[in-house]
């Protein structure tokens, strides 16, 4: 399996509900955007990936996401990310290998997410990534035929964990560093932002926004 194609899906909250420890971060709705598109970008551009699956119920989102490539599935408004993730599993077909990847690192970079996919391919089970803080998780796979079983939410680490999922050791530092706080954001910055997230933390350091925030582009 380590040379199949994986489907990767997507889930992303209408722009209104996502992130919301990142209102007092520039851009709001727009940033919100930006990191989810500079993860979707990253994902298409993994030479181990076959399929982007984008599940959301905001227009704006799905418009975004097919004009860089992805394939985007009707999510009922507000139902959940792992609803989201076994909405778009279905979508996928059985057929190859299939991963859930949170919308929240924009600084991820695409051979990283192809190495920890042929770690997991490798494992023949259920695995995941665990996030920057080791509490998360923001890669979930399973081989063709196997549920995800997504379990995302607090501590969703030690979930997957619990239901046998195996945990990927692996120097994926782009990959871990989900972005839940302006402080996340910094971290992401000294990683390197991808396109999008680099341009709306711009666009809101030239409007003057909260200062800490202009200390990311410095």
């Amino acid at each position: 399996m380590r040379d199949a194609r994986w489907t990767i899906i997507i889930p992303v909250k209408r722009l209104a509900a996502g992130k919301s420890r990142l209102r007092d971060a520039p851009a709001d709705d727009a940033l919100v955007l930006a990191v989810a598109l500079d993860t979707i970008g990253a994902v298409h551009d993994s030479e181990a990936v076959g399929r982007v699956l984008v599940v959301t119920s905001d227009a704006t989102v799905a418009a975004a996401a097919r004009s860089i490539g992805a394939e985007t599935v009707a999510d009922r408004p507000d139902a959940g990310l792992n609803p989201a993730i076994a909405l778009g599993s279905i979508h996928a077909g059985p057929a190859g290998p299939q991963a859930a990847l949170l919308a929240d690192v924009p600084a991820l970079r695409s051979a990283e997410l192809t190495d920890a996919l042929f770690k997991a391919a490798g494992t023949g089970t259920r695995a995941y990534v665990a996030d920057h803080a080791g509490t998360g998780t923001t890669l979930l796979t399973a081989p063709p035929g196997v549920s995800l079983d997504p379990r995302f939410g607090p501590g969703s680490a030690a979930a997957h964990a619990a239901s046998g999922a195996t945990a990927l050791a692996g120097h994926w530092p782009s990959l871990r560093l989900d972005v839940d706080t302006a402080a996340d954001l910094a971290a992401a910055a000294r990683l390197g932002l991808g396109p999008h997230t680099s341009r709306a933390v711009q666009t809101a350091a030239l409007a003057g926004r909260p200062i800490a925030m202009i200390d990311i582009i410095g």
